[in-house]
């Protein structure tokens, strides 16, 4: 792909923000969920996982329907289609998420628990949409800021950079939270497991995320300024908006995929399953690594802080090579050596099921693995929509699509076998929450490597399909140098 023109730091700086709010809210979500409807509120594991699958269906559902709207709509008068749909999920997330991580109204201790299903079930809806609308045009504004590759996967590391920053934050203030309330209770009990005496911790840290969020939030509103970029080799008038998703060609006679062009495209559906893998990996381990913490290692309830908190500082460290490190050996070997990462995780759990407080070390190579197969397969997804920008966000969407509902599906799965069906676990929890992480990280890190793998055989490329026009000499020839144009480099 050709070089597009260098953004401004500011403006990546101010682009980067953007995700700020979604990355605090969706830290406590995959992480402190289960752990404040199960251990905090009492709710039985069934329940507890119910209410995070609604939460992914609901995701998995809007992403791809708000990637059409956000492609097809015009967007909010001359306020950009992107961010008029990136204001609306904010304003979404910010009326709902509070509720969420507070205690039914009206319920008691010996409220029947479906009472709390249904009470919690439209909040969780409502902010799964913003929360979808939120990422989605966010993602999609990558492609339509940047058209060098390179810029993409820096673009894509600094978005990352601070969502490792936003999981910090979320950790940070967990700990300091549970510090003071230990001070201020005087009993060390309190530090070692969690209940009812917990649920202010998780109030406040849901309002010091939203209040945190916000801020952020409208800092990306104001640094970032949504305009088409015009191609290099076919310059387009500066007052020229994107083509919408209906266009079937550009200025220059190429092919704009439309949405339904993309279901016959087979690198479509290869990046959807690498990306499906490595959101397994990334979020199925933030959800149980409170629990295998708390019930498998035995370790204080702090733990549930400190351990994500070191997961993210090594992320953030992987994020910041990453520019350089995918210049260097290229996208795949980039994620095969992400995979690597979390393949030694995992062995490392499974041999040493005692590690005690060497969880430390094992927790580093977990978080650098993380952030390196999330940020490329990112970047892999930007390469795939090349210069189809107008139906971008239909991409991130089907994408997303493919990733909530995988993670929904396997944490029902997941807490359908759990051993034992009370707020306190049993014995059979070790071992359970045990293989949970093995599985969840080396399992699913081999089912991406075949992914991988067929994208090594069959690399990534578009088949761009020209209109048929009758009598049109030299289509053939003019069909053939589009397809090189838009194949991608690995």
């Amino acid at each position: 792909m050709a070089d597009g023109i260098s953004l401004a730091l500011c403006t990546r700086l101010s682009y980067s923000v953007g995700h700020f709010l979604n990355d605090l809210c969706a830290s406590m979500w995959f992480t402190y969920l289960l752990v404040y409807y199960h251990s905090v509120l009492g709710f039985n594991n069934t329940v507890a996982g119910v209410l995070l699958l609604v939460g992914q269906i609901a995701d998995g559902i809007c992403t791809p329907l708000i990637g059409y709207e956000s492609d097809r709509t015009p967007g909010c008068r001359n306020y950009g289609k992107r961010k008029s749909w990136h204001l609306v999920g904010t304003v979404s997330v910010l009326l709902s998420f509070p509720f969420i991580f507070n205690p039914c109204m009206g319920c008691a201790e010996g409220t029947p628990q479906w009472v709390g299903l249904v009470y919690f079930i439209p909040f969780i809806v409502v902010f799964q949409f913003g929360w979808a609308a939120t990422q989605i045009s966010h993602l999609s504004l990558i492609p339509e800021l940047v058209t060098n590759d390179q810029e993409k996967v820096e673009l894509t590391a600094y978005r990352y950079a601070f969502t490792v920053i936003a999981n910090i934050a979320v950790y940070g203030v967990a700990w300091l939270l549970f510090y003071f309330q230990a001070g201020q209770t005087g009993d060390p009990t309190q530090m070692e497991s969690l209940g009812r005496q917990d649920i202010p911790i998780f109030r406040n840290l849901a309002l010091i995320v939203i209040g945190l969020g916000s801020v952020f939030s409208l800092l990306f509103h104001i640094g970032t300024k949504e305009k088409g970029r015009p191609l290099p080799a076919t310059p387009r008038p500066a007052d020229e908006r994107q083509p919408l998703i209906t266009r079937s060609q550009d200025a220059g006679g190429r092919s704009l995929l439309q949405w339904k062009h993309w279901l016959l495209e087979p690198a479509f559906y290869q990046v959807a399953g690498l990306y499906m893998c490595t959101r397994l990996i990334v979020n199925l381990s933030q959800t149980y690594i409170s629990m295998y913490l708390t019930n498998s290692l035995f370790l204080p309830k702090n733990y549930i802080a400190t351990i994500p908190l070191v997961m993210y500082v090594s992320g953030f460290m992987s994020s910041m090579i990453m520019k350089p490190v995918n210049k260097w050996i290229g996208r795949n070997m980039t994620y095969f050596v992400g995979l690597l990462l979390i393949l030694a995780f995992a062995c490392w759990v499974l041999l040493d099921h005692k590690m005690g407080k060497s969880v430390y070390g094992a927790a580093v190579l977990l978080g650098a693995g993380s952030a390196t197969i999330l940020v490329t397969s990112l970047s892999m997804t930007a390469d795939l929509i090349g210069r189809n920008t107008q139906s971008g966000a239909f991409v991130y969407g089907a994408m997303s699509f493919t990733d909530k509902v995988a993670n929904g599906i396997s944490v029902m799965i997941i807490q359908a076998l759990h051993p034992c069906h009370t707020q306190v676990c049993c014995p059979a929890c070790v071992w359970f929450y045990h293989n949970v992480m093995v599985i969840v990280t080396g399992g699913v890190a081999v089912v991406a490597a075949f992914c991988l793998c067929s994208i090594l055989i069959w690399p990534i490329g578009i088949q761009v399909r020209q209109p048929a026009v009758s009598g049109l000499l030299g289509a053939s020839s003019s069909l053939r140098e589009d397809i090189e144009d838009d194949r991608s480099v690995n």
